[in-house]
């Protein structure tokens, strides 16, 4: 049997010791999350041009995606027109898989969607398989950087008729909404990504390799049933 690096064994009173002297970083990391999300409050925003756009039940204005609430915020889901559930994202996918419930962003008054960069007939069908509970729309042919793009969190406030973008994500800024990440950066071996400055031995695969399995996002080998491969 071959066996894994791990870390060294010690008892528990070395153990806690080691442990406790992590926590001061790790409590000065998270008051300093703090001060980044007041200064995230205090960012100025910018009006958009409220459209309408295509979901379940049609072209949908802006302010009924708010739901009736003062704040949206959204994931803008990449989509690749005419390939097969398969083919989609898996970014995209471990992303929004983690978030499936928006019921305690609603209790504070803030509503969840996707804005999906295919047309809405065609992500119907994944949203369906996928078990996905929000509501789903399409930006397809909107050139507006307000609603179009991929792989990111936006963050809007409406006032009245007026709307406005108050904060967007940018690169890995998405893992906000990645709980599984998260939790594996508190495991022994992490993420297991060769980017990742971990001990030496430790299992490490390139980047995103975990992301798939046999050609498929992860998320889809828990869904039963045959998937409608789309075009």
């Amino acid at each position: 049997m071959t066996f894994i690096p791990a870390p060294a064994v010690v008892d528990r009173e070395t153990w806690l010791r080691e442990r406790g002297a992590l926590l001061p970083r790790e409590k000065a990391h998270t008051r300093e999350g703090d001060a980044i999300a007041a200064a995230r409050r205090r960012l100025p925003m910018t009006e958009i041009e409220p459209i309408a756009l295509v979901g379940a039940g049609g072209p949908t204005p802006l302010a009924e995606i708010f739901q009736g609430r003062d704040q949206l915020v959204v994931y803008k889901h990449m989509w690749h027109e005419g390939k097969p559930f398969e083919a989609q994202c898996p970014g995209c996918t471990a992303s929004i898989w983690d978030f499936h419930d928006a019921a305690y962003l609603e209790a504070r008054g803030v509503s969840f969607a996707v804005f999906g960069e295919g047309p809405y007939a065609e992500m119907a069908p994944f949203r369906e398989f996928m078990g996905y509970r929000h509501d789903w729309y399409s930006t397809h042919g909107v050139d507006d950087p307000a609603y179009a793009g991929g792989g990111i969190l936006a963050c809007y406030l409406r006032q009245g008729d007026r709307f406005f973008l108050t904060y967007e994500s940018t690169d890995r800024g998405v893992e906000a909404i990645m709980a599984s990440h998260k939790l594996l950066d508190l495991t022994v071996y992490g993420r297991q990504e060769v980017w990742e400055d971990s001990p030496e031995g430790w299992p490490q695969e390139p980047t995103y390799t975990r992301w798939t399995r046999d050609g498929r996002p992860v998320a889809q080998w828990t869904r039963t049933g045959d998937p409608q491969h789309g075009h």
